[in-house]
């Protein structure tokens, strides 16, 4: 096994996922099969009970785990699927090593950080690097490894400690250190001494870092490159510059440009690996149609304007997995994305004598937005807000993406305005939780009270209901396929005794669980594109694969559904052919990619 370690210094924040996804990415482009794991320095067992509007979004996976969204990148970058165990928190470990003290595994010792908590560390990276990730089903060659945080916080020092040890267990060429900085700029002259100061830290730690990846806004000096290569002791070829790119799908293109793959090849000793002759032609393909796909995206002319009515607009990453889709769609469109936050509190009634600028330029977002879409969510602050948007989507028929909550918000709508259902019935139990008997209400499974963990997560399926040949989602999927399988994080469904009076008035359930009692799918008949689902489809988007969701959205927005229907069951949109994403139901060709 080899190892690749991104770790980061200065400050956080700086793009370590990236840089680790788009170094994983390259050397999947050699054909090389790799995996990724994700250490989060924090004591949480997970990141289920997190505010996004603090620490960003949930990313959810097919197992149900609950991680970090950064596993996001790695997934959508390397086009593989990771479980809850490739995401190691400080919580998991202190779990598992008190478990292993009760059970009496350590003999009556004393239990301490080294060696014990370390080697919990270094037995679950070794066990887990070793889990087949992609549609081979073989070990991977390479893991990626990156450690959340900054080298020299307290709450990571047991995990440095680890990696310490897992380097000094390991050969010299099957491990390597990738350490990204950050590079100021003060009155113009770009200062290295952070970075100076940050690797010093590293190497008074153990370990010692291979490449300098430095994070600037604008591509680095000569003179800078020189003195953090001196200074930091390594060569100037191995302090790769990161600039800001108009888009981070640039960013393994910059890395290549650098001699990324050099660089890792002679550190590494890759080139003394048997690699597969097909997997070395995927991977050429694969490079080939990212490279057609990202290059140029800042010359897009056309632009398409969607709206995203959320709650949690304090923190850039709370809908990061749903940015990310629209953009794989975008992408997949040849369009410019223009994406307007609108704060649903805003758009409520109330906020019209409190504060009416805000109140009316929310309104004149929404009004002449191309699309608008409520992603998921909890709790009933701003729900008011985006069931008037919802309203203003289906009225005026403007295309309409509803995510699980916003799922929910569009049935409520229907409940009241077309069904007639009378207050509090045409609600959610989440929004007031007085009785059962709403339009939305708790599922059996929910426990009260307790809210690690028992949500309904993780890959779920979908079956297509009889007679629905005319959905237009359908249609994405593909008319052959009965069900489908995208991935769930809610706690709330729809009331099944509210079913038929609904789709008497013309709300389509298209797409329901196995049992047929779960509502997971809904789309008007008589729109240009009214759908919402109660799944994440999100979370299954891929850079070369979009999810079929967003991109019928998107497509719709940008006038162009029909011919992104009839390209995807083509197996060919604008010249990029899909890449099979292992999920049974979303896969739909598998052929070589076309240049533009």
């Amino acid at each position: 096994m080899k190892y690749v370690l991104v770790s980061g210094g200065v400050i956080s924040g700086v793009g370590k996922g990236i840089i680790a996804s788009s170094a994983g990415l390259l050397l999947k482009t050699m054909g090389l099969k790799v995996s990724s794991i994700k250490i989060d320095p924090y004591i949480n067992v997970d990141a289920g009970t997190m505010n996004p509007r603090e620490h960003g979004e949930v990313y959810v996976l097919d197992d149900g785990g609950e991680v970090d969204l950064d596993l996001g990148n790695y997934e959508r970058y390397l086009n593989i699927t990771l479980t809850r165990e490739n995401n190691i928190t400080l919580g998991k470990i202190f779990s598992k090593v008190i478990e292993q003290e009760r059970r009496g595994d350590y003999l009556g010792k004393t239990v301490q950080v080294v060696p014990h908590v370390t080697g919990c560390i270094e037995e679950w990276i070794d066990r887990v690097a070793k889990v087949p990730v992609d549609d081979t089903g073989e070990v991977p060659d390479v893991c990626i490894i990156e450690l959340g945080g900054t080298v020299g916080d307290i709450e990571g020092m047991s995990f440095v400690e680890a990696l310490t040890e897992l380097k000094r267990n390991c050969a010299r060429e099957d491990f390597m250190q990738i350490h990204v900085s950050y590079i100021p700029v003060v009155h113009g002259e770009q200062k290295t001494k952070p970075t100076q100061m940050a690797i010093k830290a590293v190497r008074s730690a153990g370990l010692t870092p291979d490449l300098i990846a430095c994070r600037c806004e604008k591509p680095l000096d000569a003179g800078a490159i020189d003195k953090i290569a001196r200074f930091c002791q390594v060569a100037n070829e191995r302090v790769l510059a990161v600039r800001d790119m108009p888009s981070t799908y640039q960013v393994p293109i910059l890395l290549s440009e650098q001699n990324l793959i050099p660089l890792m090849t002679s550190t590494l000793a890759l080139d003394k690996l048997q690699i597969s002759p097909v997997l070395q032609a995927k991977g050429i393909n694969v490079w080939e149609s990212w490279k057609s796909l990202t290059v140029g995206l800042e010359h897009l002319h056309e632009k398409i304007e969607i709206v995203l009515v959320g709650k949690y607009l304090e923190q850039a990453d709370s809908y990061l997995s749903v940015t990310k889709s629209l953009e794989h769609a975008a992408m997949r469109c040849r369009r410019k994305l223009v994406i307007k936050y609108v704060d649903a509190e805003a758009l409520e009634a109330g906020k019209s004598k409190s504060d009416p600028a805000s109140f009316y330029k929310a309104w004149h977002d929404v009004c002449t937005s191309s699309g608008i879409l409520i992603p998921g969510g909890f709790g009933s602050r701003g729900i008011e807000g985006m069931i008037a948007a919802a309203k203003w989507a289906r009225e005026n028929k403007i295309p309409y993406l509803g995510i699980c909550l916003g799922m929910q918000i569009a049935v409520v709508e229907f409940a009241r305005s077309v069904c007639d259902i009378p207050l509090p019935q045409a609600s959610s139990y989440e929004f007031d939780g007085a009785d059962e008997d709403r339009v939305i209400i708790s599922m059996p499974e929910h426990h009260q009270g307790k809210l690690g963990g028992t949500m309904r997560l993780g890959l779920r399926s979908t079956v297509w209901q009889p007679e629905t040949q005319w959905s237009k989602l359908r249609a994405l999927y593909g008319l052959q396929n009965e069900s489908i399988n995208e991935r769930h994080r809610h706690r709330y469904e729809v009331n099944p005794a509210y079913i038929d009076t609904l789709q008497e008035k013309g709300l389509t359930f298209i797409g329901k669980d196995e049992t047929g009692v779960r509502m997971e799918v809904i789309e008007l008949k008589d729109h240009p594109w009214y759908v919402a689902v109660q799944f994440h489809p999100e979370y299954l988007s891929r850079v070369l694969h979009p999810s079929k969701p967003y991109l019928g959205f998107v497509a719709s927005v940008a006038g162009m559904l029909s011919e992104i229907t009839s390209g995807e069951n083509g197996a060919k949109v604008n010249g990029i052919y899909e890449e099979l994403n292992g999920h049974k139901g979303n896969e739909l060709v598998d052929g070589d990619r076309a240049v533009f």
